[in-house]
């Protein structure tokens, strides 16, 4: 925290009634936020440092409230200086699931809480709560996976795309990209994977799942967070465990259209993988965070499976002709492939 930020953090913290408390870094991220432990004699809590330049803290107090409207757990908010940036929020410890797993904790009974805390999330929704959340359109989703044509393209071939290649890119996105829009929207939180969810084990039943980084929530298709979920940038999922978990979300909505819920699935699942793709090497080449860097082959992987899906052929197409794949398998300077 530079200086300037420190002594605003201070007294902020005085200002909440925390004078004298002792500040420690937590952990800071792949965005400008950082997280700060907060002790004063007994009491813990967690500092967030949120440029409101750069980040939204209004938007994660605000969803923070719709999760506990639901009933799910999202850190209680103590204080909160959304114009300064800064929020102090309740302090869940230190067991992510993907710490806890680490330590040998069983997978499976891990990834039904964070699936069950979805089927909840979406059973319980009501519109009503998403007054002034922005959602995924025609536009957005489309334009989302030009990162790739900005960072990662020009990073594998040393020269940017041109014009009439762009466009073709964007074509097979906004012809694929139909089944994301053909069930009703929910909350989606976005970043919905184990590095983001806490064990509660003093909490029943999908409580004891704590949720975290949903400040760029928004509404959208139901199949976007079980695509975090289950295709995570950072771990690998077994297609087995995937596939049961995609079955146990499905298993819970019997109304649901399993058709359009898959294509939407699997178009999604793409569609984040490319901006993943186009996401890390921008973490990489502007803001000098080279580590995500090492995900990159699994990305691959994941993208080369989901290419053979029928519901993506156009955009499968467009990396046959443009980026095929010996040319997906050139990694970056530095990456072991």
């Amino acid at each position: 925290m530079n200086p300037d930020r420190a002594v605003a953090a201070r007294a902020f913290l005085d200002a909440a009634g925390w004078q004298g408390a002792s500040i420690e870094l937590l952990t800071a991220d792949a965005s400008f936020r950082s997280y700060y432990l907060v002790t004063l004699d007994q009491k813990t809590a967690v500092l967030m440092d949120a440029p409101p330049e750069h980040e939204k803290p209004a938007a994660f107090q605000q969803v923070a409230e719709i999760l506990a409207a639901l009933e799910l757990s999202a850190p209680r908010i103590y204080a909160a200086d959304t114009t300064a940036g800064f929020l102090l929020i309740e302090y869940f410890g230190e067991r992510t699931f993907t710490r806890a797993l680490a330590a040998g904790a069983d997978e499976r009974a891990l990834y039904q809480l964070a699936t069950d805390t979805l089927i909840v999330l979406h059973r319980r929704w009501d519109p009503s709560l998403g007054a002034g959340l922005t959602s995924f359109d025609g536009q957005s989703l489309p334009a989302e996976t030009e990162l790739f044509l900005d960072w990662m393209y020009p990073a594998l071939t040393g020269s940017p795309p041109d014009d009439l290649m762009r466009e073709r890119f964007l074509d097979a996105w906004r012809e694929v990209l139909r089944p994301a829009f053909a069930l009703p929207p929910t909350l989606v939180l976005r970043d919905y994977h184990v590095d983001n969810m806490m064990v509660l084990a003093d909490r029943p039943g999908v409580t004891a799942c704590g949720l975290l980084d949903f400040q760029d929530a928004l509404l959208g298709s139901p199949a976007y967070d079980l695509v975090s979920l289950l295709q995570d940038a950072r771990r690998d999922v077994s297609l087995d465990l995937e596939a049961a978990m995609l079955e146990r979300y499905c298993i819970a909505f019997p109304e649901l259209d399993r058709q359009l819920f898959e294509e939407a699935y699997w178009v999604l699942g793409a569609q984040r993988t490319i901006r993943i793709l186009g996401v890390f090497v921008r973490l990489d080449r502007r803001d000098g965070k080279p580590a995500y860097l090492a995900h990159l082959p699994r990305l691959w992987r994941l993208l080369d499976r989901l290419l053979t899906r029928p519901e993506v052929a156009p955009v499968a197409a467009w990396f046959e002709r443009y980026l095929p794949a010996a040319a997906r398998q050139v990694p970056l300077k530095g990456v072991a492939a």
